[in-house]
């Protein structure tokens, strides 16, 4: 039992990680002219590699009935598709850091969402972590000093667009199931659907990628950070299955570091004490917003 214990430490450390990395490795791309269409391709087609060899392992079957083909649209689309070009835009824009910071939100955010939907009761520590929440993101966006440019701060009501999607998305399988499919195959599913969606979209935008060899900095960090993406949300999602929902919750905390660690070894990223007083609040916030009990349902990420 305590080896396995040590397992699902190693692979929640792991998903932190592979999660934090996706931030600095979206920064390089954007920053090398690569836009968000041309990487959630990517991100669908490695994901769909990955998770048909998983799938075809254990003996799974793809979605059948329409009505499941429906589903795995939806998480298609916020579940990667829309919060994705959000975020990659803002990228731009913004510090990996910072970015890092903001995606943290999402399980404060999944408290209102699922108080609106009834999923959820009124708790007076939840709406606290929420409020804690709201505080770090004014730390970062009030003071002159907070951000190397104060032009950036309008582009934080944009990267909060992916948070907000991830919590939507988290309530939206907790209210409605899966139509009988389990993680693997939804994720499958809308990984095949997303492919169909975002190519032409890519296309359209000329946004497309294609990696010729050599590989540069840029296509590099694309390939990367969607095999980083792909693995950790497998991996996540093997770890809700046998550990619970409650001790998986806990790589919110493990994302932001990991985040921050990336950016500034990766990046040389530097913060005023303004950014790092939104950390320590932030992950304040976390702590009281953190579920209590197991919940059925996929991890936004």
């Amino acid at each position: 039992m305590r080896r396995d214990w040590l397992l699902y430490i190693a692979i929640l450390i792991f998903c932190g990680a592979a999660w934090g990395l996706t931030q600095p490795l979206a920064k390089i791309a954007v920053t090398a002219g690569y836009r968000h269409f041309g990487i959630i391709f990517w991100q669908f087609a490695i994901g769909a590699v990955l998770l048909g060899a998983i799938n075809t392992l254990r003996g799974g079957t793809l979605p059948r009935r329409p009505a499941q083909w429906v589903f795995c649209t939806i998480i298609a689309l916020i579940g990667t598709l829309l919060p994705n070009a959000a975020s990659y835009t803002a990228a731009i824009h913004l510090p990996s850091g910072v970015m890092s910071i903001v995606l943290s939100l999402i399980p404060i955010l999944a408290f209102p969402v699922a108080l609106a939907l009834g999923l959820d009761r009124f708790s007076l520590t939840r709406l606290s972590g929420l409020c804690l929440g709201l505080c770090a993101i004014l730390l970062i966006a009030l003071p002159d000093s907070s951000l190397p440019d104060r032009e950036m701060v309008w582009w934080l009501p944009l990267a909060l667009i992916a948070p907000l999607f991830y919590a939507v998305e988290g309530n939206f399988v907790a209210r409605n199931g899966t139509e009988g499919l389990d993680a693997v195959q939804v994720l499958l599913g809308a990984s095949l659907i997303g492919i169909v969606l975002a190519a032409p979209l890519a296309a359209i935008t000329g946004q497309f990628i294609i990696p010729t060899a050599p590989l540069g900095l840029a296509e590099g960090a694309v390939i990367l950070s969607s095999l980083a993406h792909a693995t950790a949300y497998t991996l996540y999602v093997w770890l809700v299955t046998r550990a619970g929902s409650v001790f998986a919750a806990q790589v919110s905390y493990l994302v932001t570091g990991f985040g921050i660690f990336w950016a500034k070894l990766i990046l040389g990223e530097s913060y005023s004490p303004w950014v790092w007083a939104a950390v320590a609040v932030m992950l304040a916030g976390l702590a009281l917003v953190q579920p209590r009990k197991p919940a059925g349902h996929l991890a936004a990420a």
